[in-house]
């Protein structure tokens, strides 16, 4: 399998977003840690947003915890008011659900939102909890033994990569 083209796939969620924000102006944009971080930090800056984009963590609120411990460094940052926001959260790649399932908990330990949606750049399937992304801009199989990973260059360039999972 050969991964995506991370960077076209930015681009069209680039413009999906950007027909969001018009329509709903009031809609914060949310990156999860850290692919989903790092493209709403530039969709953001794209889209000229004022203030901040926020940022969600999911390790303290895993399902696998114990085994992984605090895999990340980074920490969750919402520099606005969480209670009646309508969000949009960012991810790069959607695959069991777990993950959002552990940063809707961590939004919610900060408030309660009117709304929270979904944007990735790839849905791989493999759902195992009932979590769909309401923009989706490609589907893609990945081989058995593999994971799709966003990585990002030294000049902000967003590039996808198979890893073998060990």
């Amino acid at each position: 399998m050969t991964p995506p083209d991370a960077e076209a796939l930015y681009a069209q969620l680039l413009t999906r977003v950007r027909a969001v924000l018009e329509a709903e102006p009031a809609t914060r944009l949310v990156g999860i840690a850290t692919g989903g971080a790092w493209i709403a930090e530039r969709l953001h800056a794209d889209l000229k947003q004022p203030g901040a984009c926020g940022v969600v963590s999911s390790v303290m609120h895993r399902d696998d915890f114990a085994r992984r411990g605090l895999a990340s460094s980074v920490q969750t940052r919402l520099p606005f008011e969480v209670d009646g926001a309508s969000l949009l959260l960012i991810d790069d790649v959607l695959y069991t659900g777990r993950t959002l399932r552990a940063v809707l908990n961590e939004l919610f330990d900060h408030g309660r939102p009117a709304s929270v949606r979904l944007a990735v750049l790839v849905d791989r399937g493999g759902r195992q909890l009932p979590i769909e992304a309401q923009l989706s801009m490609a589907r893609v199989e990945v081989p058995a033994g593999q994971s799709l990973e966003l990585a990002r260059d030294g000049d902000g360039r967003l590039r996808f990569v198979l890893e073998s999972q060990t």
